[in-house]
C-alpha cells in the first residue's frame, strides 16, 4: 500500500514540475546522461529543493544499483523522502540502505532514522497505536544492534515518550468504561479490569495513584447499582481496594474521597443486610400465612366424598 501512495506522491511532484515551462531541470531530466542527472539531483538536494530532487533520485535509484555512487545516492534519496515527510517510504529506504550497506559509515545512522520514521508516524493517543508499537520495537532493535552508539540515549528517550503515549491510551480506555457505567453497570466492572490491566502492562504508569482511586470508585458504583443480593460481596471488594490504596499511597490527594467511598460501601453493606433481612422476614410471614390458610387434604377429601354420595 505504501508503494502505491509513494508512486502517487512522485507523480504529483512530477506534475508540478511539468506545469512550468521547459527549464534546465527539464532538459536534464529528459536526457540520458546519468552523470548530469546525479549531479543535478545532488545540487537540488543541497538547495533543499527536495520535490525536484526526488524525481531524479527516483529514476537514478533504479539505474545506479551495484555501481559506483549508488551508496551515496541511496543515502540522499532516503533523506529526500524524509524531508518531504513521506515517512512510510523513507523508513523503508533507510532500512534498505542499512541492510544493503552494513559496513557503510552511514549504516548506523540509517538504521536509527528508519526507527525514527516510525516515531514520526506514531499518531496521537486517541488513535490506533500500531505504529507506536512498531516504533518501540525498531528503536529497541537499534539499541540492541548498537549498544555503544551515541544515539542510544536519544533512542531510549523516544521509547519512553512512546510508552507514555501508550499509557495515555490505556488510561483513557479504562476511564471510558467508567464513564459508560450509567448505560450498563457491567462497564463498571470492565473499568476495574481495564485499570488493573493497564497497571500490569505499565508498572511505572504515571496515572497509578489516580487509577487506584478510580478502581475503588468503579467497584463502589458497580456494587451500588447491583441487586441487593450481590451488594455485600461487591461493596466488600471495594473496601478491599480501599485498603490496598491506603497502603500504596500514604499521603494521596485522593485520600478523603477514597475514605468517603469506603464509608459509603460500609453503609451500603448495612443497608443491603437490612433489606435482605426484611425481605427474608416478609417471605417467612408469607409462607406462614400460606400454611395457615391452606386446607388439610383430609378435609378436602371428605368434602369430595360427601358431594359424591
Amino acid at each position: 500500500m505504501f508503494k502505491i501512495k509513494h508512486v502517487l506522491f512522485v507523480f504529483m511532484m512530477a506534475c508540478m514540475v511539468f506545469a512550468g515551462c521547459k527549464s534546465r531541470f527539464e532538459k536534464i531530466r529528459l536526457s540520458n546522461n546519468l552523470t548530469k542527472k546525479y549531479q543535478e539531483a545532488m545540487r537540488l538536494y543541497g538547495k533543499r529543493d527536495y520535490s525536484k530532487a526526488l524525481i531524479l533520485f527516483e529514476e537514478l535509484s533504479q539505474k545506479y544499483r551495484g555501481i559506483s555512487g549508488a551508496e551515496n545516492l541511496n543515502y540522499h534519496y532516503a533523506y529526500t523522502l524524509y524531508h518531504l515527510k513521506d515517512y512510510t517510504t523513507a523508513r523503508y529506504q533507510f532500512k534498505f540502505f542499512a541492510d544493503t550497506y552494513p559496513s557503510s559509515q552511514f549504516a548506523e545512522e540509517c538504521r536509527y532514522m528508519s526507527a525514527f520514521c516510525y516515531y514520526q508516524d506514531s499518531p496521537n493517543a486517541t488513535l490506533d497505536q500500531e505504529n507506536t508499537y512498531k516504533a518501540i520495537d525498531a528503536l529497541q532493535l537499534f539499541i540492541n544492534l548498537y549498544p555503544k552508539s551515541e544515539r542510544v540515549a536519544q533512542a531510549s528517550k523516544l521509547i519512553s515518550d512512546l510508552r507514555g503515549k501508550l499509557e495515555d491510551k490505556a488510561f483513557a480506555n479504562a476511564k471510558m468504561y467508567l464513564d459508560m457505567g450509567d448505560y450498563d453497570i457491567r462497564n463498571y466492572k470492565a473499568a476495574v479490569t481495564a485499570f488493573k490491566n493497564a497497571q500490569r502492562d505499565y508498572p511505572d504508569i504515571k496515572y497509578a495513584e489516580e487509577m487506584d482511586f478510580l478502581i475503588i470508585k468503579a467497584q463502589y458504583l458497580y456494587a451500588k447499582n447491583s441487586f441487593e443480593s450481590r451488594q455485600e460481596e461487591r461493596y466488600t471488594e471495594a473496601i478491599g481496594f480501599y485498603n490496598d490504596f491506603t497502603e500504596a499511597h500514604k499521603n494521596s490527594k485522593y485520600a478523603k474521597d477514597a475514605e468517603d467511598l469506603k464509608k459509603a460501601s460500609e453503609q451500603g453493606i448495612e443497608s443491603a443486610k437490612k433489606y435482605l433481612a426484611a425481605l427474608a422476614e416478609d417471605q417467612a410471614k408469607y409462607k406462614s400465612f400460606l400454611e395457615r390458610t391452606k386446607k388439610p387434604d383430609t378435609v378436602l377429601n371428605n368434602t369430595i366424598l360427601k358431594k359424591s354420595n
